[in-house]
């Protein structure tokens, strides 16, 4: 079986958690976009670990990990993180494969990208890791993939420094690239999860441009990314927060209004955790919209949602859920493409009543208060997808399971 899982929101929704806990049944997992510009956290065993580039899989002894196609690498930090997951124990060779078409990210590309965001007509808020840069290289068919590191014509174009980057790394390399497509053909009977990088609001197509990513973070990118075909994927799980968060700059029509609800935005924020692993800056804050949640599973055919931070709301009165969008004095219900239109667009809101009660640890979704189970089943009947898991906290176990997953 195949599984995708995304993010069905602006990143940050939680995705490393959940990779890491159905991982267990997965035999190989594959990050099919994105560089070291992610940042996902997994805590398991009382162990934190911070990854960026390895997929979340790493964290079990007996799980293949696969940096995909759709993925830019910077081999410095790849070999950085690695190193410090086996200080923390992680047996790591012969268990991580690299893409053989996975492009690199070479170091005068941060500082090209720094100086792109310097001149761009909508600053974007880049990370400065020279992700952007990889990706136009590789769009402008001038890119370096892993392969061509060992294709002598190719390494004789190469510029001395970007030689001397790649060098120590290559015997490593040459042992751990493989070619996706065959491998997954090889494998084709065993579940395999292919975990996405940011959100689909982040998409280079689908997503708020120009404030997005520069690969793909929707479902669909788990083919052209994973190794596999279209009709291979059997189920597109859509992660989200019970609020919102974003990163840098862009639309964000339930943004907690600074003035008027900063206490409520700090809470959230650090209640949260909602600080970059990768950048460490405080993330943006808002009321989760569900009328961009409709639209992500739209786009991407999610067939189930799973829910994160549900227990942020635990000592709350009450819950704000956007539903519609007043724009230009009428009510929306999709999800605009144009930028100007996201950001005057002023949230509608339906008030749910808070369970004021402690959910963490919380094993059945019957086990829930009922105010929780309804704030539930209201996301579950607007966005038309069931929400098939939910997570109640940091460690591996605080999570339900609603239906069996790894079933077709």
């Amino acid at each position: 079986m195949n599984l995708v899982v995304i993010g069905a929101q602006w990143g940050d929704e939680g995705k490393g958690k959940i990779v890491d806990y159905l991982a267990g049944s997965a035999s190989v997992v594959t990050r099919f976009s994105g560089g070291a510009n992610a940042g996902h956290t997994i805590v398991s065993g009382g162990i934190t670990y911070k990854l960026h580039l390895v997929p979340s899989g790493i964290v079990y002894p007996d799980k293949t990990v696969i940096l995909g196609t759709g993925m830019v690498i910077d081999v410095e930090s790849l070999f950085a993180e690695l190193h410090t997951l086996e200080e923390q124990g992680i047996s790591w060779k012969g268990r991580v494969l690299i893409s053989e078409r996975a492009h690199l990210v070479f170091p005068t590309y941060k500082q090209k990208d720094l100086e792109m965001e310097k001149h761009r007509r909508n600053p974007i808020g880049t990370t400065g890791r020279g992700i952007g840069i990889a990706y136009a290289q590789k769009a402008d068919r001038d890119g370096v993939r892993c392969c061509d590191l060992f294709n002598p014509a190719v390494w004789k174009t190469l510029k001395d420094e970007e030689k001397a980057f790649v060098e120590p790394y290559m015997d490593l390399l040459k042992e751990m690239i493989v070619d996706p497509v065959s491998y997954m053909a090889a494998h084709k009977d065993e579940n395999k999860l292919f975990e996405g990088a940011q959100g689909a609001l982040l998409d280079i197509d689908t997503g708020t441009y120009p404030y997005v990513s520069s690969g793909y973070s929707i479902a669909s990118g788990a083919c052209a990314g994973g190794g596999i075909g279209a009709l291979d994927i059997d189920a597109v799980y859509g992660v989200f927060k019970a609020y919102n968060t974003r990163v840098g700059n862009g639309p964000f029509p339930t943004e907690f209004d600074h003035d008027a609800e900063g206490e409520l935005e700090n809470m959230v924020r650090v209640t949260g955790r909602e600080f970059g692993v990768t950048t460490g800056r405080p993330r943006r804050c808002g009321y989760l919209d569900l009328v961009a949640l409709k639209y992500s599973c739209r786009a991407n055919s999610i067939s189930d949602l799973v829910l994160t931070h549900l227990d942020i709301y635990d000592d709350m009165e009450e819950i704000k859920v956007c539903t519609a969008y007043e724009i230009g004095g009428k009510v929306v219900t999709d999800f605009p493409a144009r930028v100007d239109l996201l950001e005057s667009a002023k949230p509608i809101y339906q008030t749910f009543k808070g369970w004021k009660k402690n959910i963490s640890g919380t094993k059945k979704f019957e086990d829930l208060p009922q105010k929780a189970q309804e704030y539930v089943e209201f996301i579950e009947q607007y966005t038309g997808t069931p929400v098939t898991i939910i997570s109640v906290g940091y460690e591996r176990d605080d999570t339900m399971i609603r239906k069996p997953v790894w079933t077709r």
